[in-house]
């Protein structure tokens, strides 16, 4: 064959090998979509939650049905958050307790010193799980983690988003993605300083 013909039939093959790949990746870009702003590389400081050391009082609100398009929502019972730091701010434990003094979750902040880079971690106290994590750090006072979870059955990707208010005041966020493209926010807690003495203390 002349080499100029076989240099045609490589470059056609050359091109049927690119056209199967790009079509495959957006096949998969197709099936695999994210939502805006998700990431799994955010970073921050590992003083970044030391605003949350203390105790806490929330206002919580819930959406009452998610992932269906709902706008009602519903007011939950407000509880009270104590938490402290450890390792200089590496690590921020933070328990949470219903208005009768019952334990409703804790929350695990770990910072990666190399990674530069928070994990959130969520442990019900019915199971003990801590499930997986969610990753990123705080700009400023905005703080944004991603991760991904099971609601209902149903695969979502989940942000938690954090906002340092002022000294006494904070505000938290959760939203899921059902379709890997829109973020629906189902709970919100507004954070109001208390006194330990006051709050932290079990009887």
């Amino acid at each position: 064959m002349h080499r100029n013909a076989k240099a045609g039939v490589r470059a056609f093959a050359l091109a049927l090998l690119c056209g199967a790949a790009g079509s495959t990746l957006a096949k998969d870009a197709t099936a695999n979509p994210l939502p805006p702003g998700y990431s799994l590389a955010g970073t921050g400081d590992r003083h970044d939650f030391d605003f949350l050391a203390g105790a806490w009082t929330t206002h919580q609100r819930r959406l009452k049905t998610r992932g269906e398009g709902s706008t009602e929502w519903g007011d939950a019972p407000s509880n009270v958050h104590c938490a402290r730091q450890y390792l200089d701010g590496l690590t921020t434990v933070e328990e949470s307790y219903s208005p009768t003094k019952s334990v409703t979750g804790l929350f695990l902040y770990l910072f990666d010193l190399q990674k530069r880079q928070w994990s959130l971690y969520w442990i019900d106290p019915k199971s003990g799980n801590p499930g997986s994590p969610l990753v990123g750090g705080f700009a400023g006072d905005h703080g944004a983690f991603y991760g991904q979870d099971v609601d209902g059955g149903r695969p979502v990707k989940v942000r938690y988003a954090w906002s340092k208010v002022d000294n006494d005041h904070a505000r938290w966020e959760q939203a899921f993605s059902f379709d890997g493209r829109t973020w629906e926010t189902n709970w919100i807690s507004e954070f109001t300083r208390a006194n330990p003495v006051e709050v932290c203390t079990r009887k």
